[in-house]
């Protein structure tokens, strides 16, 4: 490893009596992406903090040029040269956006914020990346797609030799990876060294050299960033996984779900649509074309202006959470940090905050009930945790998906809105939140879909959804349903609901590509809510 510009050389981790990282080792070399592979809590994240000076290690060393160092902050990582993309955003939401790429760095003329500079240097970072943004825009008014540009293009300002990117592609469409990819290219012929982690194994092959591959905090191979995705798998769940989308499809039945005409100003318009049970209704379209408004609208965290959601044959009130709860409906949002959790609560307070209600005895909360309820969900799961009083904001992303997910498990929600469901979850645990998908509509529950990647909605859906420019652009059975078909209502310039069965394209494939009714079933707008409320 005499060419390594960095080395994690037989590195321990202790977190109190857990043993979080195992005498592993990583070289990072000078012109190469070296990739960390591994399941969710396998430690990469935690490998990663360890460069960046976020956690230093109990065991071990860091080589930085051949000769050992002491990182202990931020700070000193960066004056090595070290910039970090963390997989949580690190941004200051009511700062503008040049101001939160220059932040710990922002120019001055006498003493005084030179905005004239700042925003000068700024452009440059967003012009490296691509990225097309008002710099004066704050950043919590931009998508988290594009929040994770402005992170990313933080990170470049820096004139790094070594760059960490913790799962930069998570929020990011196809073009905008190509952007970052051509970014990271570029950067490696300039001799950057790079440390990459991502869950999309055909991004590995793509931009990485060599890759180390963690199990359980321990190491288990380093291999060729070519190597066969069925190896990949095998090495970082220790199994082989036959099937990638394990869906489970059967007959539709009564509607559980309706929303008709659902209009919100300047945002989406005249949705319509229903969901019987045993569905899986998949939401596809580029970023900005509404998906995640609607679905956060049909589950009363945001406003709508006109229109109807009906679930289990209840009429829901615009911005009503609670009422939504009461008719059977879970929401998992898109971004867990910010809308899904309470980081500071325990695994065990937040998969129960959805039954706290419902199992609560003359007002008082049933403590025991909900942590026997919360182990259950958690082993059900598979939550890497050291037990469900942990605090949330200590799991790894994945884990903290799994428990945004399990809460409404533990509900036994009979409509579940998934807005990017398996988003920074490893392929091993996709496979495990999938199979949780065919349990709801197994027991006769209906799920709604919204998800980036192409691959899961054509996999796990019955039927699809396109949106475009706030509107439904068409609706094809998954069945006949291809990628190309896909985007190319994607990108329709949408001007009424579309809804027909037409002719194959000179601009699409010619597979099949029909756009189908829902099934022909009895039309019942009610279904039985009879779970019991906190048991699985």
């Amino acid at each position: 490893m005499t060419d390594a510009v960095l080395v994690l050389d037989h590195v321990t981790k202790r977190f109190g009596p857990v043993t979080v990282i195992d005498d592993v080792t990583v070289p990072v070399r000078p012109g190469k992406v070296q990739v960390l592979l591994g399941e969710n809590g396998a430690g990469k994240s935690t490998l990663i903090k360890m460069m960046s000076g976020i956690y230093q290690p109990d065991g071990g060393r860091i080589i930085i040029d051949g000769k050992e160092v002491t990182l202990p902050n931020t700070k000193a990582a960066e004056a090595y040269g070290i910039a970090t993309i963390h997989q949580e955003l690190n941004l200051a939401p009511n700062l503008s956006v040049a101001e939160n790429i220059m932040l710990g760095r922002t120019p001055s003329k006498m003493g005084l914020f030179d905005k004239r500079e700042t925003y000068k240097q700024a452009q440059v970072a967003l012009d490296i990346i691509g990225l097309d943004v008002d710099l004066s825009t704050p950043v919590y008014q931009l998508g988290v797609a594009k929040q994770q540009l402005v992170e990313i293009a933080k990170a470049l300002s820096q004139d790094a030799r070594i760059l960490i990117l913790d799962e930069p592609t998570a929020t990011l469409t196809t073009p905008e990876i190509k952007q970052l990819f051509a970014v990271m290219n570029d950067l490696r012929a300039k001799g950057v060294a790079m440390v990459f982690i991502s869950h999309h194994l055909d991004e590995i092959a793509e931009i990485g050299d060599m890759v180390t591959v963690l199990r359980d905090g321990e190491f288990v191979e380093e291999v060729p960033a070519n190597t066969p995705e069925k190896e990949l798998v095998q090495l970082m769940v220790g199994r082989s996984i036959d099937q990638q989308f394990p869906r489970v499809r059967q007959e539709p039945g009564n509607v559980l779900l309706k929303v008709d005409g659902l209009t919100r100003a300047g945002v989406f318009e005249d949705i319509s649509f229903e969901v019987r049970a045993g569905e899986v209704v998949g939401v596809a379209g580029l970023v900005g074309a509404g998906r995640t408004e609607v679905i956060r609208s049909i589950a009363g965290a945001d406003p709508y202006d006109s229109g109807t959601v009906t679930a289990c044959g209840k009429k829901i009130p615009s911005f009503n959470v609670a009422a939504g709860i009461a008719a059977g409906i879970g929401h998992v949002p898109e971004d867990r940090k910010m809308q899904g959790l309470v980081l500071d609560a325990s695994v065990n307070e937040n998969l129960g905050y959805a039954t706290l209600t419902s199992t609560s005895s003359m007002g008082l909360a049933d403590r025991r009930g909900q942590r026997r309820r919360a182990t259950s969900v958690a082993e059900k799961l598979r939550v890497r945790m050291a037990s469900v009083e942990q605090r949330i904001r200590n799991l790894s992303g994945g884990n903290q998906q799994k428990v945004v997910f399990g809460r409404w498990m533990l509900a036994n929600s009979e409509i579940l809105l998934l807005d990017e469901p398996t988003r920074g979850v490893d392929v091993g645990a996709k496979v495990e939140i999938y199979q949780l998908i065919n349990e709801v509509t197994a027991r006769g529950g209906a799920v709604v879909m919204v998800s980036s990647e192409l691959p899961e909605v054509l996999g796990m859906s019955d039927r699809i959804l396109v949106m475009s420019r706030g509107r439904i652009s068409g609706e094809i059975d998954a069945k006949d349903a291809t990628q190309d078909a896909v985007m190319t209502m994607a990108v329709r310039n949408v001007t009424a609901a579309v809804h027909v069965d037409p002719e194959p394209s000179s601009e699409t494939p010619t597979e099949s590509k029909s756009f189908n009714e829902p099934p022909a079933v009895a039309d019942t707008d009610t279904c039985e809510h009879q779970s019991e409320k906190g048991e699985l």
